[in-house]
């Protein structure tokens, strides 16, 4: 169930305007929505402060919008938590009928809602995600925390679209450490490729 009954408000923890830092649209400017709640649990989660629901704001759709418009990107990434927790209907229709693009960012542990430009998937082995965002997913981003984590990318390589854009990307914590397990292994399987949290390298949100 989705825990904000109203489709007019969201729990906004922020918004804002920066470069998307990984995944394939990794580069590009783009304006941010994290909304609060989370159930996932990721132990490396570097938001944690999101996962509480009730710890944010309620920010009606207008607001969101005008905000997003505003900026001047096209690119509007919803993110969180676990954005797809909440019914996102009512969000995406509002920043389609400005012209924005509708990205999202989801461990794809609730079935999606709303109209998205882009999907992308990032599954974490504390929930089992959904099967029914496998098929959806433009983007399949694994977080690699450990070697069993390769196995993790091919189970779900296996499921998703053959269009759908595979990366592997470290968790920060253990960014030296991974970074060459990544590099071997996407030069011994050329379908993937390396995804690295480039905002964190030039020290921007």
């Amino acid at each position: 169930m989705n825990v904000i009954p109203s489709k007019f408000v969201f729990p906004v923890m922020e918004a804002f305007y920066t470069i998307q830092g990984e995944g394939f649209y990794q580069g590009h400017a783009a304006y941010f929505i994290r909304l609060g709640g989370c159930d996932v649990g990721c132990v490396w989660c570097d938001v944690k402060e999101s996962w509480d629901v009730d710890a944010h704001p309620k920010i009606e759709v207008e607001e969101i919008v005008q905000k997003a418009k505003s900026s001047g990107t096209e690119i509007v990434v919803i993110t969180g938590g676990e954005p797809a927790m909440h019914d996102l209907t009512a969000l995406t229709s509002a920043l389609h009928r400005v012209g924005l693009k509708t990205n999202i960012e989801t461990s794809g542990v609730y079935p999606l809602t709303g109209s998205w430009d882009w999907v992308c998937f990032s599954p974490k082995k504390f929930k089992v995600p959904d099967e029914s965002v496998l098929p959806l997913a433009n983007e399949l981003k694994i977080i690699i925390y450990n070697r069993t984590d390769f196995e993790w990318a091919e189970r779900f390589a296996s499921k998703v679209n053959p269009d759908c854009h595979l990366f592997l990307q470290p968790e920060w914590s253990k960014e030296k450490e991974m970074i060459p397990l990544i590099i071997e292994y996407v030069k011994a399987n050329p379908k993937w490729k390396v995804s690295l949290q480039i905002h964190k390298y030039m020290n921007i949100p």
